[in-house]
């Protein structure tokens, strides 16, 4: 809570405010039942029409007064409560945006929506509710308690009696349904992981006719969230049948005692009224206080959860690292990867060195470990063992950003972003011309589509790209990585979906570039890296062979496996 607080500093004067306005709205709302106890001893009680009209012009009066200061109240407590969480929620979306690959793994991508979304929610509504209410609720009990004692004080004992046993029941049924709230959010991220993958993987399902067991599984989330919330349900609900009968037995109580001593001439009738309808103030107020601590405390569970989030490492450490020995670019030494929570290694004992302007092919078959050795050069993941030199320097003592400023990606998966075709070029360079985004589109053979759409480089592109072609997308993010003129350019199986010509001519295309890049191609063609200056074939996380086309064809026998069973297939 402490925590979530220091994020609302800056809503200081709402936060004083919203509750100064609440509790006058509550001070005029309990001065309503002794109006009306006037208006029944002296305006009804004495037949008096004039006394009736200004009682209830007063009422009328209170009621506008009242609602000026409501509406004024919940005015300051939503924009301290928006304000506070558009706040919290910027700085969230940030550290999520800079976590490590590993983190990202860690924390899991459900998790993460859910605590941008309805956990940020839960905490907003209570923020809002503690501003108006938290004040509000225990100041018209007291009040009502104190203003009953000014009415009758053998009367208001009653009030005593009533009020500690109201707040047992209210606040015990409180007690056993919190933890409850909390195994319904449980219950509650589940199925918003469940959904997510199902949208997610909606096309493999149908691939595979797995339809009818994701509904089957989805049915069986969403029927334990459904049994937590009707168990937490039912308990919650005898909260005002019990309250009501409590509340119930002391009006008769007070009724009885006030009738008793109207009749000997001690209170009058108004009185009576004005002591019931502090009652009723004290029963509505309580329940109010206990659905309002009960929004507190999940808004505090939702805050643990958020500061969890955000407590995760923001990006991986810089460590201290002397110039090495090297006349590579990029090298390898002796590294070994294993993924946080995996049992084996992914990589084992890698070596290898790629100089200025060379080609790397890699190659071997899923799950050999290709995108994991491309992904410690970037540092998108930290080897576990050895080191991964750039320019002479272990990567680990660059600040990502830099390091990331001189390389150049193109994932597996093509993602492009909603906007113009211009638009997700530039997040290469922001700055880069018409002219160098052409010659970057020439160079990933996209050029010609790009000039045949009427807009242009100011087409849209709509979210995942999903009105382009894969071709279409791959060729698109080759060009966004090939506008920031990287040191180092990495091909991640990024031409899977072009044909052999367009490839070929792309291969070609950065072979020729001005500034001579090196260039890391990953593919599971033999056709795509067959002219590299060096050929890595991986098997099980490890290089088990290294040299040119020609070299492995006849030293190694899984490169030569590859290459025949690829050419077999084009009839060659």
């Amino acid at each position: 809570m402490k925590r979530l607080l220091s994020y609302i500093k800056e809503y200081r004067k709402e936060c004083i405010l919203g509750p100064v306005f609440k509790m006058l709205e509550a001070l005029l709302e309990l001065f309503v039942p002794l109006v009306v106890a006037s208006i029944i001893d002296n305006g009804i009680g004495r037949k008096s029409t004039e006394h009736i009209i200004w009682m209830c012009i007063v009422l009328v009066l209170f009621g506008i007064v009242g609602l000026c200061f409501s509406l004024t109240a919940q005015y300051f407590a939503a924009k301290a409560a928006v304000g506070f969480t558009a706040k919290l929620k910027h700085k969230l979306f940030s550290r999520i945006i800079n976590l490590s690959y590993t983190e990202l793994d860690r924390a899991g991508a459900s998790t993460l929506i859910t605590r941008m979304t309805a956990d940020m929610n839960q905490i907003q509504t209570g923020i809002n509710l503690a501003l108006r209410l938290l004040l509000r609720s225990p100041f018209v009990v007291f009040g009502a308690m104190i203003m009953a004692f000014t009415v009758d004080v053998k009367a208001a004992l009653i009030f005593v009696v009533a009020i500690p046993v109201l707040a047992i029941v209210v606040f015990g049924i409180m007690l056993i349904c919190i933890p409850l709230y909390k195994k319904v959010q449980t219950r509650l991220e589940s199925v918003v992981s469940r959904t997510r993958e199902n949208l997610t993987g909606v096309r493999v399902l149908r691939a595979f006719c797995k339809e009818n067991q994701e509904i089957e599984s989805f049915n069986a989330e969403t029927d334990n969230l459904a049994l937590a919330q009707r168990l937490v349900g039912r308990i919650s609900a005898l909260m005002n049948p019990i309250t009501y009968i409590i509340v119930n037995l002391a009006i008769i109580w007070l009724i009885y005692t006030g009738a008793i001593r109207v009749y000997t001439g001690l209170i009058t009738q108004g009185a009576v009224v004005a002591l019931y309808n502090y009652m009723s103030q004290i029963l509505v107020e309580l329940i109010k206080l206990a659905d309002l601590i009960i929004n507190i405390t999940k808004s505090i569970a939702s805050g643990k959860r958020v500061f969890a989030a955000l407590d995760l490492p923001e990006g991986q450490e810089i460590i201290k690292s002397d110039v090495m020995s090297t006349d590579s670019l990029v090298e390898f030494r002796d590294v070994s990867l294993k993924y946080s929570g995996a049992g084996d290694y992914s990589l084992e004992h890698i070596s290898f060195k790629a100089k200025a302007g060379q080609t790397i092919g890699i190659i071997g078959g899923t799950g050999s470990g290709k995108s994991s050795l491309i992904n410690l050069i970037p540092r998108f993941y930290d080897a576990s063992e050895g080191s991964v030199l750039f320019n002479g320097l272990d990567v680990r003592s660059y600040n990502p950003e830099k390091l990331r400023e001189q390389i150049g990606v193109v994932p597996q998966k093509a993602i492009l972003f909603k906007g113009t075709i211009a638009d997700n070029l530039r997040f290469g360079n922001e700055n880069a011309t018409d002219e160098e985004l052409f010659e970057a589109l020439e160079t990933a053979q996209g050029k010609e589509f790009v000039c045949a759409r009427e807009k242009g480089l100011e087409s849209e592109v709509e979210q995942g790209g999903k009105n382009l072609s894969g071709g279409q997308r791959q060729r698109l993010t080759i060009a966004r990585a090939l506008v920031k003129k990287p040191n180092v350019l990495i091909l991640d199986d990024s031409t899977s979906a072009l044909d052999f010509a367009t490839d070929a001519a792309l291969r070609a295309a950065l072979r020729s570039l001005s500034w001579k890049p090196t260039v890391f191609i990953v593919s599971q063609r033999t056709a795509s890296i067959m002219h590299a200056d060096i050929i890595l074939v991986m098997d099980d996380g490890v290089v088990v062979a290294s040299g040119t086309h020609d070299e492995l064809l006849e030293n190694c026998e899984i490169y030569r496996e590859i290459y025949d069973s690829q050419y077999e297939r084009q009839g060659e």
